[in-house]
């Protein structure tokens, strides 16, 4: 019997879900719910800071936010728009929330494959057995001045070792990262499932940095893997809908 896999929204349940792991902790960027005095803080701290919607999808309604020698710029998708003192800086962004719940993540600066940014989707699914499985690695190419490297933001779905591989990483450090992310992958199914029953499949979104350390910046609980199809990657695309039908999903 198929039936479709639980979702979560909340960015930041999720969040709060991952923290509650000390195994985990390390991979999750510093995250606050948006507030005057947590903008404050995370300033304080981090050049860069984004700030995006607890419920948004799809890389939409995401802000970067960079501390200047004089002032902050704000960059929504490739529109940068500077203020000189942290109050305007604050009242805009609560104009931008619109009374919607905000969070404010610490900025990874993503490591780049032939110049270009990039994170990395790991699907993650269920087998009817109910033991989670890392089903597939890939790569979204940012647009170069872009914030968000997502496929209907204009990014690229690439492979994992080819996007890599062009950041200038040899073939053991990505044996090496690409077994810890997929072990990755199933200790989140795993943790999910302690704080929700009914999750079939997620999408972590990881980032590298220039280091080769990798950072969670978010998990999806209805991820999209359609883009596969447009990039040719027949086989990991079947791979995935195999496990999908057993649930129910089509596509």
């Amino acid at each position: 019997m198929s039936y479709p896999s639980a979702t979560m929204q909340s960015k930041w349940v999720k969040t709060k879900w991952l923290l509650t792991s000390p195994n985990m902790r390390k991979y999750i960027p510093q995250t606050l719910l948006f507030s005057r005095s947590s903008l404050s803080s995370m300033l304080l701290q981090y050049s860069t800071v984004y700030f995006k919607p607890t419920g948004g999808t799809g890389g939409f309604n995401i802000f970067r936010i960079t501390k200047l020698e004089n002032g902050y710029q704000i960059q929504h998708n490739s529109v940068k728009t500077r203020y000189a003192t942290f109050d305007a800086l604050y009242g805009q962004l609560l104009k931008r929330a619109k009374a919607r719940s905000y969070l404010l993540q610490k900025g990874i600066k993503l490591a780049a494959t032939n110049g270009r940014p990039f994170d990395i989707r790991v699907m993650v699914q269920k087998t009817n057995k109910g033991v989670w499985e890392s089903t597939a690695l890939f790569t979204k190419i940012g647009v170069p001045g872009k914030v968000a490297t997502n496929y209907n933001q204009g990014g690229e779905v690439s492979y994992f070792r080819q996007t890599l591989s062009g950041a200038g990483f040899g073939k053991a450090d990505i044996d090496r990262i690409e077994a810890e992310l997929r072990r990755l992958g199933k200790s989140v199914g795993r943790l999910f499932d302690r704080h929700k029953q009914g999750f079939r499949e997620l999408g972590l979104d990881v980032a590298l940095d220039s280091s080769g350390r990798a950072w969670i910046l978010e998990v999806n609980t209805r991820p999209q893997f359609y883009p596969l199809k447009h990039m040719g990657a027949k086989r990991m695309y079947r791979r995935i809908i195999s496990y999908a039908k057993q649930y129910g999903r089509k596509k």
